[in-house]
C-alpha cells in the first residue's frame, strides 16, 4: 500500500534580471520512497519538472543552512512571513526559489507523521525492492 502527502504552494522564482516569477509547485512524498521528498515544477511548456531529495535535508534547511550539493536550503525571517531559500544547482543551470516556510514546516510535519523519522528503513521495504530488482535481472 502506497500512501502520499502532498501539497500544492507556489514557489517565487528570482529571475537573473531580480524579476519574481510564481512558480507552481507540488510537493509530494510517498510512503514507498520514505527517505526522498519530491518538488514538481509546473513549467507550461514542458509540463512538471521534478528535483528529488533527502527529506532530512529539507528538515534541516528549515532551521538552518543545509546542503552542498546540487540542493541548498536555508530558513529567513521570522513567524508568517518567514521564507524558505532553495538553490537548485545542475550542469544546465541554478534556480533560487523562495516558499512559505511555515507551509513547508506545516506539509513536513504532515510527512513525519506518516512515516516518522526513525521509521523510515523499516518503510522501505528493501525485501521488496531487491526481488523486483533481481526479477528484472534475469
Amino acid at each position: 500500500m502506497t500512501s502520499c502527502v502532498d501539497h500544492t504552494l507556489d514557489m517565487e522564482l528570482a529571475s537573473p534580471l531580480g524579476e519574481r516569477i510564481l512558480v507552481p509547485t507540488h510537493l509530494l512524498y510517498r510512503s514507498q520512497d520514505p527517505l526522498a521528498v519530491q518538488l514538481l515544477f509546473q513549467d507550461g511548456l514542458q509540463g512538471p519538472v521534478p528535483w528529488v531529495f533527502a527529506r532530512d535535508l529539507l528538515a534541516a534547511g528549515t532551521q538552518t543552512l543545509s546542503g552542498d550539493g546540487d540542493v541548498q536550503v536555508w530558513p529567513d525571517g521570522s513567524g508568517r512571513e518567514a521564507l524558505l531559500h532553495l538553490l537548485l544547482s545542475s550542469p544546465h543551470g541554478s534556480a533560487h526559489l523562495t516558499a512559505s516556510l511555515p507551509a513547508i514546516e506545516r506539509w513536513l510535519h504532515r510527512t513525519y507523521r506518516l512515516v516518522p523519522a526513525a521509521r523510515e528503513i523499516e518503510a522501505l521495504d528493501l525485501e521488496t525492492h531487491l526481488a523486483q530488482f533481481l526479477d528484472g535481472a534475469t
